[in-house]
C-alpha cells in the first residue's frame, strides 16, 4: 500500500528542519577536532560525555533509542528524531525457496536476498530487471519464486559468465547483460522490463536506476539503497523538489554518516579500529607539531598487517605517503598517547552523531521516494529485514500510477 504524498512530504519537512537546526552536532569531521566543539554551547552535555568510558559509549551507539532518551535532557528534540525515523516492516509474501538454490551464496547475503524477495510483490510471468546484479543471487531467487523472466545487468564480465553458467545449468530464465549502469544504453533495459529491482546498489548506481525509471516508466521499481556517499559530484544532488529547496548541503563525508553502524562488527573488528584510528590520530598530532598546522592530515588506506609492526612503523609509512621527513629523536610513545586520547574524543562525537544517522538516511530515502511520487508513482517506504541482518534494510517500492 502506497504512502500518501502529503505524509511523505510532512515527514521530510520535519526531518529537514530538525537536521538543519542541529547541523553542528552531525556535520563536520570528528578527526579535525582536538576537543568537543560544543564545550561552550552545551557544557553539561560535554560533561556527561566526558564521564563515559569507551565501553559505555559503544553501548550507547548500539542502542540509538536509549541514547535519545539520555540526550533528550540537553537536546530536547532527540526523541523526535527517533519517532521520525520509525519505519514499519513490509508485510511479506509467502516465499518458499529450497536452500539448494543458495549454493555459492554467503549465508548473510542469502538471508538478505530472501527477505528482500519476500517483501517485493510481483506477478508470475513479469519481466524483471536485476540492476547491478553481481552473479545474480537476487535474480536467481526471483526466477525461482516469482516464476519471472530476469535480465541481470552487471559490469564485470567474469560475474556475468559465472551467473549465466549457473542459470544455464539449472535452466533458469535469466539473461545476463554485461554493461555499464551509467551508460545511456542501460535505460533501454529499464524500458523493456515490468519490474526493476536493485538490492544495495551503491550511491549513484541506484539513483541512476530511479532516473531511468522516471523516463522509461516501468510498472514497478523496488530499491534498497546503499553507500550514499559513492557519488560523482562533490556534494549530494537532491532529486525531489522539496530536497532541492532544502538549505542542507551534504558532502561525501556527511553521506557516510548512515553507514557507520557496527551492528555486525565483532570485538576483534572494534579492537582493530581502536589501533588504526589511534595510530592515525597520533601521526596527525606528530605532523601538526612538525608543520605547526591545525588541520587534520588524512593518509591513505593502510595494509592491516602494518599495524602489527607498531606505531613507529606506521608513522614512517604515513610520513612517506605524505612526503614528510621525520627528524631524529621523536618520542613516538608521547604521540601515540595523544592519539589514544583523541580516539576517546572522536568516540564521544560519534556517539552524539549516532542520533542523526538514521534520520539522515530517512531524509535521503524520502528524497528518492518523493522524486518517484512527483513523477507518476505510488511510493511506499518500509523495511524488509531486521537491522541485525543489515542496517541497510530500507525498501523503496513504487508502482506506476495508471
Amino acid at each position: 500500500m502506497s504512502v500518501p504524498f502529503n505524509v511523505l512530504t510532512e515527514r521530510f519537512t520535519q526531518l529537514d528542519a530538525l537536521l538543519s537546526l542541529h547541523k553542528a552536532f552531525w556535520q563536520g569531521v570528528p578527526f579535525d577536532c582536538l576537543d568537543l566543539p560544543w564545550r561552550k554551547s552545551h557544557p553539561e552535555l560535554c560533561e556527561w560525555l566526558d564521564s563515559q568510558s569507551l565501553q559505555e559509549l559503544e553501548t550507547w551507539k548500539a542502542n540509538p533509542t536509549a541514547l535519545a532518551k539520555v540526550l533528550n535532557e540537553w537536546l530536547p528534540e532527540a526523541d523526535a528524531f527517533v519517532s521520525l525515523s520509525a519505519i514499519t516492516q513490509q508485510e511479506t509474501e509467502d516465499v518458499s525457496c529450497d536452500s539448494h538454490w543458495s549454493t555459492g551464496v554467503p549465508g548473510r547475503k542469502w538471508s538478505q536476498v530472501s527477505t528482500f524477495t519476500a517483501a517485493v510483490p510481483g506477478g508470475e510471468g513479469e519481466r524483471w530487471l536485476e540492476w547491478c546484479a553481481g552473479k545474480g543471487f537476487l535474480g536467481r531467487i526471483l526466477a525461482v519464486t516469482k516464476k519471472a523472466n530476469v535480465t541481470s545487468l552487471e559490469w564485470q564480465q567474469a560475474l556475468c559468465e559465472d551467473g549465466q553458467a549457473y542459470a544455464a545449468q539449472h535452466q533458469l530464465p535469466m539473461q545476463f547483460v554485461q554493461g555499464d549502469a551509467f551508460a545511456k544504453e542501460s535505460q533501454q533495459l529499464v524500458e523493456a522490463c515490468d519490474h526493476a529491482v536493485a538490492l544495495h546498489a551503491c550511491g549513484d548506481l541506484h539513483v541512476t536506476l530511479l532516473r531511468h525509471a522516471v523516463v522509461a516508466k516501468p510498472s514497478s521499481v523496488s530499491v534498497s539503497p546503499c553507500c550514499y556517499h559513492l557519488i560523482q559530484d562533490k556534494h549530494y544532488q537532491p532529486l525531489s523538489s522539496l530536497a532541492k529547496a532544502s538549505t542542507l548541503l551534504l558532502s561525501k563525508h556527511d553521506l557516510k554518516l548512515p553507514l557507520q553502524e557496527t551492528v555486525t562488527a565483532g570485538q576483534t573488528v572494534r579492537n582493530k579500529r581502536f589501533v588504526e584510528v589511534s595510530f592515525r590520530l597520533g601521526f596527525d598530532a606528530l605532523q601538526r607539531s612538525l608543520s605547526e598546522s591545525d588541520k587534520y592530515l588524512p593518509v591513505p588506506n593502510v595494509q592491516k598487517s602494518l599495524l602489527n609492526e607498531g606505531f613507529e612503523a606506521f608513522c614512517y609509512w604515513a610520513a612517506e605517503q605524505k612526503s614528510i621527513i621525520l627528524p631524529e629523536g621523536i618520542c613516538f610513545d608521547d604521540f601515540l598517547l595523544i592519539g589514544e586520547t583523541r580516539f576517546h574524543t572522536v568516540e564521544k562525537m560519534e556517539t552524539v552523531r549516532t542520533l542523526f544517522r538514521r534520520p539522515l538516511e530517512i531524509w535521503l530515502v524520502l528524497d528518492r521516494a518523493l522524486y518517484l511520487t512527483e513523477n507518476g508513482y505510488h511510493t511506499d517506504i518500509s523495511t524488509f529485514c531486521s537491522r541485525e541482518l543489515t542496517p541497510r534494510n530500507l525498501l523503496i517500492h513504487a508502482i506506476r500510477k495508471k
